[in-house]
Formats: C-alpha cells, sequence, structure tokens
C-alpha cells in the first residue's frame, strides 16, 4: 500500500511539473498558419508512456499477444520542437488521388466494395440500366429497389455511395503504403512521441477528452456503422486538446517508429528490435468494456509487422514547422 502510494505521488509530481514546462520558451516564434488540414502541436514538454501494472491476470482472456502496461514503461518527461499534424485520418478520398497520379496498387478491398469505380467514373457513366442495376445490387449493396429506378436515378445512387466513401479513412494499407503516401504529399509519417502528444496533450490525459473513459466517446467498437469505419471528424468527442480527431477510435494509424523499448524500460521483449512497426489507437473492430477502455488510451501501443494490412488500420502525416517555414518563404 505506502509502495503504491509513493508511485501515485510521484507521477502526480510529473504532471504537474510537464504542465508547468510544456510551453515553448517566449522567445521562440510563432510558426505560419498550419497547412491545410493540418493543426499545428506546440513546441514543448509532456508526459509519454505510463507506470501502469495489469493487476486483474485478465489479459489472456482477451486474446493479448503482450502483458498489458509494460511496454509504455516509464513514464516520462520528453520534450518535441512544434510540428503539424492531420488533423483527420487520411481518407479513401486522398489516397486515391495518390493512387491515381502514382500508379500504386490500391487497396485491395476497393474492388470488392466497387470503391474502385471512383478512379474511372467515365466508366461507370457508360454501363447500361442493366449493369448498373447489378452493381447497385451486388456490388455496392445498396437497399433499393432497382426495379423501380431508371438508368440516370442509378448512377445517382451509385454516385451518392462513392462521395459517402470519399469520406471514410482509408484502411488495408501497409506501413509501406503509408510511408509512400506521407512522401507522396510532402509529409512524413508521425513519431510515437508525436503521436501521443497529440493524443494526450501536455498533461498526459489518458484519453483525447480527459481521463475517465466514456462510452461512445469514439468509434470503438460499440458503435453500429455499415461499413464498420466511420467517415473522418465523425466524433467531435474524439477530440485531442490539440484539436486533432479520432486518435482514440475509428482505425488504429501507422507511426514512424519500430518497436522498441523506451528509455530506461524495465520490460524486455522477444518482439523488440527492427521487425516490427508501431501503431497507435483503437479502432471500430474492437470488443469488450475493459478492452476498450485499454486501447483507446493514449499511451497505449501496439505493433505488426510492416507488410501488414487490416480493415481496422490506417494512418495521418505529419510535417515539420521548419519545412513549412521554408516552403512559404520561398513563395515570397
Amino acid at each position: 500500500m505506502r509502495t503504491k502510494l509513493i508511485c501515485s505521488l510521484a507521477a502526480a509530481a510529473l504532471l504537474a511539473a510537464c504542465a508547468k514546462e510544456s510551453a515553448p520558451p517566449a522567445t521562440q516564434a510563432a510558426p505560419a498558419a498550419a497547412p491545410q488540414g493540418m493543426v499545428l502541436v506546440p513546441a514543448g514538454k509532456f508526459v509519454m508512456g505510463s507506470d501502469k501494472r495489469e493487476e486483474s491476470k485478465t489479459v489472456a482472456e482477451f486474446g493479448n499477444t503482450k502483458p498489458w502496461y509494460l511496454d509504455e514503461h516509464p513514464m516520462r518527461k520528453v520534450e518535441l520542437p512544434a510540428y503539424y499534424l492531420d488533423q483527420l485520418e487520411v481518407s479513401n478520398a486522398q489516397y486515391r488521388e495518390f493512387v491515381a497520379k502514382t500508379r500504386r496498387n490500391p487497396p485491395a478491398y476497393w474492388l470488392e466494395s466497387g470503391y474502385m469505380l471512383a478512379l474511372g467514373r467515365a466508366k461507370l457513366q457508360a454501363q447500361d440500366a442493366d449493369k448498373l442495376a447489378k452493381l447497385a445490387t451486388k456490388v455496392f449493396k445498396l437497399d433499393v429497389d432497382t426495379g423501380k429506378m431508371n438508368r440516370e436515378q442509378l448512377l445517382a445512387a451509385i454516385d451518392k455511395r462513392l462521395i459517402y466513401m470519399d469520406s471514410l479513412p482509408v484502411v488495408e494499407v501497409s506501413w509501406h503504403d503509408a510511408d509512400a503516401f506521407c512522401r507522396w504529399a510532402e509529409k512524413r509519417l508521425p513519431s510515437e512521441a508525436e503521436w501521443e502528444k497529440a493524443a494526450r496533450g501536455a498533461n498526459g490525459s489518458e484519453f483525447p477528452w480527459g481521463d475517465t473513459w466514456q462510452a461512445g466517446m469514439s468509434n470503438s467498437g460499440d458503435e453500429s456503422w455499415d461499413d464498420g469505419v466511420a467517415p473522418v471528424g465523425s466524433y467531435k468527442s474524439d477530440t485531442s486538446p490539440y484539436q486533432v480527431m479520432d486518435m482514440a477510435g475509428n482505425v488504429s494509424e501507422w507511426v514512424s517508429d519500430w518497436y522498441q523499448p523506451y528509455p530506461g524500460s524495465d520490460f524486455t521483449s522477444k518482439d523488440f528490435g527492427k521487425t516490427y512497426r508501431v501503431l497507435r489507437g483503437a479502432a471500430w473492430g474492437r470488443e469488450g468494456h475493459y478492452a476498450i477502455s485499454l486501447f483507446q488510451r493514449g499511451a497505449y501501443r501496439f505493433y505488426l509487422a510492416p507488410e501488414d494490412t487490416h480493415a481496422d488500420l490506417g494512418f495521418r502525416c505529419a510535417r515539420d514547422v521548419q519545412v513549412v517555414n521554408k516552403a512559404a518563404k520561398n513563395m515570397h
């Protein structure tokens, strides 16, 4: 009991100290306006990681492949320069432009779901009513009575579905795909530290909205969406102190780092090294009350092989302030 009290007091002291030191120096010039679709995360210190330990011994009940919390050790203060981060997860529409301009292979589910037709809508316009009716029901799985619809109505229904799919986060992308997109967009994948600061704020909140878990605050398994994922930015409650959205739910996100121990860690794992890349954030595919609150935490880490793809795994991009300021200067 005494040990737990001392740890709690130490953690509280660390959070308080970080809150005082998180602001950037007064002499630091404010960066220019954020690029479109991005938000500024200011320079300063923040609380990263945790000192939590699992005491209920229920990890195996959830099929977890690693102990809970231990790879988050130790909780510590980390200082980062200012950077920009996408406010929203990368969408199908954004990734479609990348695929069209680079001829990179699209995610496999685009073919099955019909979204491939968004790459060439002229082909869709050329189809007769019978083919459009089959597309509407068998590919797009629209809940419509195609027998009562003419060609123009079928085209409008399919187009409405494609426009909706534009707003969904792209998924089934590997780490290599995500990295390539960010580079093409003259950005980069965020580091673990950048992602966590953006999610938790300077004071290290458990969740983007605060320290108390609440059902329905993000798309994390209890909600029902036809596609599993929700359109990016649908959950205003899932917004971090820096106005970054969907960090506790919708899709998990690739970050740049290899899965490695933190400095000063008291945990070892056979998976540490340069085999797996880290992903952050909970996703709609998670299930179970306890699991939801665990995975939604901003400090939670998971990892996969960089070649892996999943239906609840996407990404967002970051950008250095210096790069943006240099580009702005060159334009003048």
